[in-house]
């Protein structure tokens, strides 16, 4: 029968004593399970360790990721901002680049500290960036009302400044000038050729202050526009309006006739301003741009 025991004998430096153990194989074969125990838990222990410093890694990386990618997100968000408020003619305040310690894990893992300050400081700028944004809409709110404001007080100052043709498009055919025929004097209109009954149309809104016969003029219509201009039509054949009316710009308020001291049928159109005659020729295609210049 074979002898399963081993004997270790420990002999010391000094001494007669010999110390004399008895190991049998069962022993060592418990031992060396124990051992084999020991280290796959500690390898398992380690792989786990390994596994969790991973997904922590991962973790972080992402993180660190969003971050950057909500940093590009608010400074894309405050050029916006910026833009808005340079195109409705707001001051630019410049302000400083949010969060401008990005986060980099080229030399291994992000810092989880370094991380969670950038997360802080992109939460304190974002909330900041919503109160300059919210702040901005209501002042691009109040501008555009503002300017629609004066936009439509412009274009209501336009609509009671002549500006078309009464006859459209009719030729000029007597000059705002001196003249000797049919008399010797200056001729403080022009005569547009037009045909009898053909209509005759408000050159900008105003109310009707003259409706009937002037002398030699005729039949003939005054119109006060209330900013200074008056516009006269005469040698009307009929008058399609009454005193005290408004009327429209581009109204039809009468028809061409030869009434008064008129050689043949057309319209005399005469501009007045402040009570002075101006030549009407400029104001035959548009408000004249010196006029449109001086209107605030």
């Amino acid at each position: 029968m074979t002898d399963d025991r081993y004997y270790i004998k420990i002999v010391p430096h000094r001494g007669d004593v010999i110390h004399r153990f008895v190991v049998r194989r069962s022993h060592l074969a418990v031992v060396a399970a124990v051992l084999l125990l020991l280290l796959a838990g500690s390898l398992a222990g380690g792989a786990l360790q390994f596994s969790r410093l991973g997904r922590e890694r991962a973790a972080l990386v992402r993180i660190a990721g969003q971050t950057q990618a909500l940093h590009r997100q608010l400074q894309h968000l405050v050029r916006e901002n910026e833009q808005i408020t340079t195109m409705i003619g707001a001051p630019v305040h410049h302000r400083a680049s949010h969060a401008s310690k990005r986060v980099s894990w080229e030399n291994g893992s992000p810092d989880l500290a370094l991380v969670e300050s950038h997360v802080t400081s992109l939460s304190q700028a974002s909330a900041a960036l919503a109160s300059q944004a919210d702040a901005e809409r209501r002042l691009v709110v109040r501008v555009l009302n503002l300017r629609r404001i004066q936009a439509m007080t412009r274009e209501r100052l336009l609509a009671f400044i002549p500006s078309i043709d009464p006859v459209q498009g009719a030729p000029i055919v007597g000059c705002f000038c001196y003249r000797t025929y049919p008399d010797v004097e200056f001729h403080e209109g022009v005569d547009l050729g037009a045909d009898y009954g053909d209509a005759v149309h408000a050159a900008a809104a105003g109310t009707v202050v003259a409706a009937g016969w002037d002398g030699g003029y005729g039949i003939k219509i005054d119109i006060d526009h209330g900013n200074g201009y008056h516009t006269w039509y005469a040698h009307l054949s009929r008058v399609d309006v009454t005193i005290g009316e408004h009327v429209y710009k581009g109204e039809t308020i009468a028809a061409v006739g030869a009434t008064g001291f008129a050689t043949g049928p057309h319209l005399h159109y005469q501009v007045m301003l402040d009570g002075r005659p101006v030549n009407p020729t400029p104001y035959l295609s548009g408000v004249p741009p010196t006029v449109v210049a001086s209107l605030p």
